[in-house]
């Protein structure tokens, strides 16, 4: 195995994605994305593969942060397991399903389809708009039609989901803690499912760069991952200090200049 210079660009990426994760409460994915189809690019990985190798390695990097995070919200009791044990099978099966949806895109469309959605999320931070609650949860059958949106969409996005599954909660009367902790919970089927369908459909592909398995470049997994969680906590304890609300919108100006670039790298 040859040291390439360009895995310590990973240090950096992976040390800003967990303190973001740990301060604002947000996916990695919206980070790491844009930024690792820009790393990739600099490092000549085949431009038909660009945005599928970056998605897939932020889904797997998505893995290890959902466990921590998981972990934190179900010591303090915030998890509706009800909803996770209702919502997890559409989640596991659109999540799953996207990934074929993906592997059959070319890397331009992704990255059209992955720069408007992370708008959303931009505008949503920065507008802070929260849906006001105005009905219950759905039943099994609802929870998994909509498990099965959000799943899909996160597939194609690799977040964990929080940007949908968050506000469909809070609509649905569920209170803001819980609604955060219970996303917590369902990212990690969400990582799980969309990591295994990335390794599947991207597994014999010719062409790909050393150290891939499937979708999922291992030194960036390794590195992004093992970084971000030592750096998660730090965020976590400044959230109380900083003023988030104004963080929040600075960060979504970022999200957007991050697309712009990684827009200008697919298609410059």
């Amino acid at each position: 195995m040859t040291f390439n210079e360009w895995w310590l660009a990973y240090l950096p990426l992976g040390a800003f994605v967990g303190f973001f994760a740990g301060l604002l409460g947000v996916g990695g994915g919206a980070i790491m994305v844009p930024m690792l189809t820009t790393l990739f690019v600099a490092q000549g990985f085949p431009d038909d593969k660009l945005v599928h190798l970056a998605l897939g390695t932020s889904m797997a990097a998505i893995v290890l942060t959902s466990l921590s995070s998981l972990r934190a919200h179900h010591r303090h009791g915030a998890v509706r397991w009800d909803i996770v044990r209702g919502i997890t099978p559409g989640i596991l099966l659109g999540t799953f399903g996207a990934t074929f949806i993906a592997s059959r895109v070319d890397s331009e469309p992704l990255a059209i389809f992955f720069a408007c959605f992370t708008f959303y999320v931009a505008v949503q931070m920065l507008l802070n708009i929260k849906p006001k609650p105005s009905r219950e949860l759905p039943g099994m059958l609802g929870l998994s039609t909509v498990g099965l949106g959000i799943g899909g969409i996160s597939a194609l996005v690799a977040i964990g989901g929080g940007s949908l599954s968050v506000p469909f909660m809070t609509w649905c009367n569920v209170k803001v803690q819980n609604a955060i902790g219970t996303s917590a919970a369902i990212g990690l089927p969400i990582a799980l499912s969309g990591t295994f369908g990335y390794l599947v459909n991207g597994w014999g592909e010719q062409g790909m760069p050393a150290l891939t398995l499937g979708y999922v470049h291992l030194p960036a997994l390794v590195l992004v991952a093992g970084v971000s969680m030592l750096t998660a906590p730090l965020g976590a304890r400044l959230a109380h200090r900083l003023p988030v609300a104004t963080l929040k919108k600075i960060f979504a100006g970022l999200l957007v200049l991050l697309c712009a670039k990684m827009l200008h790298s697919v298609f410059g």
